[in-house]
């Protein structure tokens, strides 16, 4: 009843949370060996005698404790491991030995007064996992090589990750389990939670979630799956959540995983099981338990709550093709995940039909077909009608007297020049079509801000240049460009323009702005346009694509992109700040970076002593630092590419954009110069097969598509070297202006351009993903490599630089500058201290007896004497077989007076385990 301090593992607390066992006054609670989930935490600080709870970690070979974090009750997310103890050192390597930058999964490695010398009689696996301490100055100093992960977090404390071996490959997906059984834990009503992955039918791989839930008001397992479906991936929802009354555990109280029951053929759900009726429903069935293996499926069950995923999804559309004649795209599954719903729209549908130099042919009266870049762009707008992602703002200050009139009749001048402006985008027989106007009109409203004060002006400048860029189009309407002018002075204007994508891209801004500018200069002088006639417009283009890539020259293309991307891996897994959502949203932010032109100048010297280009040296860099941040050598980025390989399309304003998928090879700790030469291969080899549509090279790779991340490229490195020289408007100084960016296409994208005071540009990333603290860092790390890299370009990448100094001083210096001065006695002279100043004070009591400390010690002394005789010291250990009692207690520091180690040695054992152990720990004699 006087218990004020309970120490254990957060199982056990749980067990004794839910049957009211823990005694009502405990005020500290010390956790460790386990995870802890945050609602036991939640739990603990509502029994009212608690006030402090501890989350400790550390292994038994660094002295059970390395880490310790008071958990506050107020707190939200996974309890963090916090910072190391007193005298003791927690570094996070990767796997070359390098700090990880925060944020970073890494190895948790650990020093300090606490490391055990090593495993008796085990020299090879002591060398293993007893290193040399790389960051010490003190002669000799090791650590050890938990095999834990862990990230630090901003504030700098550490977060657990679980074990190396915790991580699974599953349907080419890395998953950490961790994270999966964290998103469970943070839903109200669950107490406890254990995913891991089971293949109880050979080559079927599946995950499986086991759940302990509170007895009141319990989630419903539908309720926990769309959860999860909101906060993860697909491939990381498990297909089935098992709700249990206990965790079953090991005797030492941990999760016993071997003892959790295999779940059944079909997963519990919320809905009553109702049997396919009509033989339509029964053949639908029959496919779905095909494809998911199991033994009944009913006609109201989700697909995907059975197990499905994107990768099972295309099996069920493959089969329904063969099986009844339609093309059900992959989509309607999605919409309609049940036997019933995909019924219904089965019934609702017939069976479905069955060298460069160009000759562009005579164009066919009607609508047109969109070129295939145009057609990815369609099919998004389609998803997501009126999303601002491929929206193109291009915002230019106008500094001069301005002929507002002469730049309205270029606008005009331009349209009625590119079919391309005055197309508008329609569906004819289900498929879309180009439809061009024989003319567009292309207003230029002018909004008058002279008379606001510089404070106001600059405001209401952004709120009209933030609404203007933002602003949707329609693609069946049009038009899809828009044009608008903000007077700021007499002789000075910002000139708004957007497109959309589909009608444009990177090329097609600086067409625009220089053949603007020549029609301008004709208007003011009076002059017809000089501008020299298009041979082709973009619809010719458009034909002429098709019939190409309908020819013999698609196959080459389409053989070296599978054979170059054979088992890449599709998903680049940067560690994010947040879960990654099943469904990722456009949602983004822009941080830019500027490098010195010092730097620049060196980057661009050691690409001309290496015979690469620029972009070369910048996209092998970004590689290095992906691969610091994902921990792996293999992967891809994608990289636009202008695709004008035909020179009539040079002067066009069109979408020519393609997206390559530059794959990285980092294998084997190469150099910076070796890993040049390998970029420079693989960028050369993409180049000379740009022509084949990125969506094509995604059919051919028959890659799964998940609504969590874009299919194979989630990461973008972009520089801009499009042709895009301001040119001289007649009387007019142009200075073009950055826009700001709420969206994201990808995960993360480097954007670079050159200017005459350096490198500079931007990172845009998923703001879902990332917090701006960790995309600052990143920037920061950006720099530190380059210029690591100019100064030793023969260095392996594994010791260039990532880390800036102070970040690195952080990690290593800060984090562990917890020195603190304790006695060096032993426990057996602080014991006999102790009797010399208290010989009457009671030392030892049980029911029965009562021994002070001065009979106390002469018990142990007599004792370790004896054992002094017997041969017993340093590095001699000794079994104890007894019972609680004195007699334990006198054994105990008796054996550590004589020097020696002690072996406890439970008497409810089997001998052939106490055999065992005294064998193991080669004990010279025992004590009973």
């Amino acid at each position: 009843s006087h218990v004020t301090l309970l120490n254990t593992v957060p199982s056990a607390l749980s067990e004794l949370l839910r049957g009211a066992g823990l005694p009502p006054s405990v005020r500290t609670v010390n956790l460790a060996g386990e995870p802890l989930p945050r609602a036991l935490v939640t739990r603990a600080y509502q029994v009212p005698s608690v006030q402090r709870l501890f989350n400790l970690y550390g292994p038994s070979e660094d002295t059970t404790y390395s880490t310790w974090a008071l958990i506050d009750s107020s707190e939200a997310g996974t309890p963090p491991i916090g910072r190391a103890i007193a005298n003791s050192q927690v570094y996070l390597l990767d796997r070359f030995g390098q700090p990880t930058p925060f944020g970073v999964p890494g190895e948790v490695f650990l020093g300090g007064e606490g490391l055990a010398r090593g495993y008796l009689g085990q020299p090879a696996l002591t060398a293993e996992r007893f290193v040399p301490n790389p960051f010490s100055t003190s002669p000799g100093a090791r650590l050890y090589r938990t095999g834990d992960l862990a990230r630090w977090r901003t504030e700098g404390q550490l977060e657990f990750l679980g074990r190396n071996d915790h991580q699974v490959k599953l349907r080419g997906f890395r998953i950490e389990l961790g994270e999966i059984e964290a998103a469970l834990a943070r839903q109200p009503g669950v107490r406890e939670v254990a995913v891991l992955v089971r293949e109880d039918v050979p080559g079927d791989k599946r995950l499986v979630a086991y759940l302990v839930l509170a007895p009141d008001d319990a989630p419903s397992v539908s309720e926990l799956r769309r959860a999860l479906q909101q906060l993860l991936p697909g491939y990381m929802v498990p297909a089935h959540l098992l709700p249990l009354d206990a965790l079953p555990l090991t005797p030492n109280g941990k999760l016993d995983r071997r003892a959790l029951p295999a779940p059944d053929a079909r997963p519990s759900l919320d809905t009553g099981f109702v049997a396919p009726q009509s033989a339509l429903e029964q053949q639908l069935a029959s496919a779905w338990q095909s494809v998911l293996r199991l033994d009944k499926v009913g006609v109201h069950d989700n697909f995907f709550d059975l197990g499905g995923n994107s990768l099972l999804a295309t099996q069920v559309v493959s089969r329904l093709r063969d099986q009844f004649a339609v093309s059900v795209p992959l989509h309607v599954l999605f919409q309609a995940p049940s036997i019933s719903g995909l019924a219904r729209h089965l019934q609702a549908h017939a069976p479905a039909s069955e060298s460069l130099q160009p000759t562009f042919k005579p164009r066919p009266d009607g609508p047109l077909p969109l070129s295939f870049a145009q057609e990815r762009l369609w099919f998004i707008d389609q998803l997501l009608p009126g999303n601002p992602l491929y929206i193109m703002p291009l915002a230019v200050r106008l500094t001069g007297t301005l002929d507002a009139a002469a730049l309205a009749h270029s606008l005009r001048a331009l349209v009625q020049r590119h079919e391309s402006l005055r197309t508008t985008f329609g569906l004819v027989d289900d498929k879309p079509v180009q439809l061009i106007a024989p003319a567009q009109d292309v207003p230029l409203p002018l909004t008058d801000l002279r008379s606001l004060p510089a404070e106001a002006q600059s405001a209401a400048v952004a709120q009209h240049t933030h609404a203007f860029a933002a602003q949707p189009f329609d693609l069946h309407t049009g038009p899809l460009l828009r044009s608008c002018l903000l007077q700021l002075a007499d002789d000075s204007h910002l000139w708004l323009l957007s497109l959309h994508h589909i009608v444009a891209d990177g090329w097609s801004l600086g067409v625009l702005v220089q053949e603007v500018a020549a029609l301008y200069a004709s208007a003011l002088r009076g002059e017809p346009d000089a501008l020299p006639p298009l041979p082709i417009q973009y619809a010719d283009y458009t034909l002429w694509q098709r019939e190409w890539l309908q020819g013999p020259a698609r196959q080459p293309l389409l053989d070296y992109w599978t054979r170059q991307l054979a088992d890449a891996p599709t998903v680049l897994e940067l560690p994010t700040d947040f879960p990654r959502p099943a469904i990722a949203s456009s949602r983004g932010a822009l941080q830019p970076l500027q490098l010195p032109a010092e730097l620049t100048a060196s980057l661009k010297a050691l690409s001309r002593e290496e015979g690469v280009t620029l972009f070369m040296t910048l996209m092998a860099a970004f590689q290095v630092l992906l691969q610091r941040y994902c921990a792996k050598d293999d992967f891809v980025v994608g990289t636009p590419i202008a695709n004008r390989t035909l020179g009539q399309t040079e002067a066009l304003i069109g979408c020519f954009i393609n997206t390559l998928p530059i794959r990285a090879n980092l294998a084997g700790q190469p150099s910076f110069r070796t890993l040049l030469r390998r970029v420079q291969a693989t960028c050369l080899e993409a180049y000379a097969h740009q022509e084949l549509p990125f969506e094509h090279l995604v059919d051919a790779l028959h890659l799964s598509r998940d609504l969590s991340h874009t299919p194979l490229v989630q990461v973008l490195f972009v520089l801009q070297n499009t042709p895009m020289a301001t040119p001289a408007l007649s009387g007019l100084h142009l200075e073009a202006l950055p826009t700001q960016s709420t969206t994201a296409k990808f995960d993360l994208t480097l954007n670079l351009e050159e200017t005459s005071g350096g490198l500079k540009g931007w990172f845009e990333y998923r703001t879902e993903l990332f917090k701006t603290e960790t995309i600052e860092r990143l920037t920061d790390q950006l720099q530190t490599l380059l210029e690591g890299i100019v100064t030793a370009p023969n260095q392996p990448l594994t010791m260039l630089p990532v880390l800036s100094e102070g970040e690195r001083r952080q990690v290593l210096v800060d984090f562990n500058a917890n020195t603190s001065a304790y006695p060096s006695d032993s426990i057996a002279s602080l014991f006999h201290a102790q009797a010399a100043r208290t010989p009457d004070a009671p030392a030892l009591l049980t029911s029965d007896t009562t021994l002070t400390y001065r009979a106390l010690s002469e018990r142990v002394c007599r004792l370790a004497h004896h054992l002094l005789h017997l041969g017993v010291g340093p590095e001699i250990t000794v079994g104890v077989y007894l019972e609680r009692s004195p007699d334990l207690i006198v054994s105990l520091l008796a054996i550590l007076s004589a020097g020696g180690a002690y072996v406890p040695l439970d008497t409810s054992y089997p001998a052939e385990r106490l055999a065992f152990m005294l064998e193991d720990s080669r004990a010279s004699l025992v004590l009973s």
